[in-house]
């Protein structure tokens, strides 16, 4: 959502996460961080830092043992699961490393897919997804299904897919991990015409040059915060 700079769009407030596992395992432990609107976050962090715990309960796919997230506003943590399922699917777009593409759906079929669960009607529909399409690039490529597709081509349908709703927040986990070195930076410069459009996105990576492309990186370590390094003065 290309909007103002300057509010929350995400703030996490003591947020842990416990999983009894014979011993309780602290995936997040009170962690506590905001998001900016219009900012570009990048977290980082060695296999069970708790990556992927923050980006499940920031997505609304988990929630917290303890602790509360803010999301456009509105606490998610204490909402239905029908209310959470509608934030899920209407402020939050997702990237993902696999793409997730239907494979038998055209580029354009993939990307109206998350408006038929809103309830708009077939012809807007079919207008949005080309017009978000062109705007990543594949105009062209419309009535392609993703094996007629390279692999950058189908990231950017499954990006073009995360905006078609125009989200609060754009979540992106490892978008360059299955990806060659040369597509994966193609999909990186995307990511910061996004940015520089105004949307708010958050990415995991394990790879020190994807993080750089974002103006902070958030270190984790054993499920807590380890330091926050502001990149917006460094390169970009």
């Amino acid at each position: 959502m290309a909007t103002e700079r300057g509010s929350a769009a995400v703030s996490l407030s003591g947020v842990r996460k416990t999983y009894q596992l014979g011993e309780p395992v602290h995936a997040l432990d009170g962690v506590s961080l905001e998001i900016p609107t219009g900012s570009y976050t990048a977290v980082m962090g060695p296999s069970g830092s708790g990556k992927s715990t923050l980006m499940n309960l920031v997505g609304c796919l988990d929630t917290p043992t303890a602790g509360t997230i803010t999301i456009d506003d509105q606490d998610v943590t204490a909402v239905s699961d029908r209310e959470r399922t509608r934030i899920r699917g209407e402020d939050i777009g997702f990237v993902f490393q696999t793409f997730n593409l239907m494979p038998r759906l055209t580029a354009r079929e993939n990307v109206a897919l998350p408006m038929v669960f809103r309830g708009v009607g077939r012809s807007e529909r079919q207008q949005r997804a080309a017009a978000v399409l062109d705007s990543v690039g594949l105009g062209d490529r419309l009535d392609h299904r993703p094996n007629e597709l390279s692999g950058g081509q189908r990231q950017r349908v499954a990006i073009a897919r995360a905006l078609v709703n125009d989200p609060a927040l754009l979540l992106a986990d490892e978008p360059t991990g299955n990806l060659d070195t040369e597509t994966g930076e193609q999909i990186m410069g995307l990511f910061e015409d996004l940015y520089e459009q105004g949307n708010t996105i958050l990415m995991v990576t394990h790879e020190r040059p994807i993080a750089e492309h974002a103006e902070r990186i958030v270190h984790l370590l054993d499920g807590e915060i380890e330091r926050v390094e502001e990149l917006s003065e460094v390169g970009r």
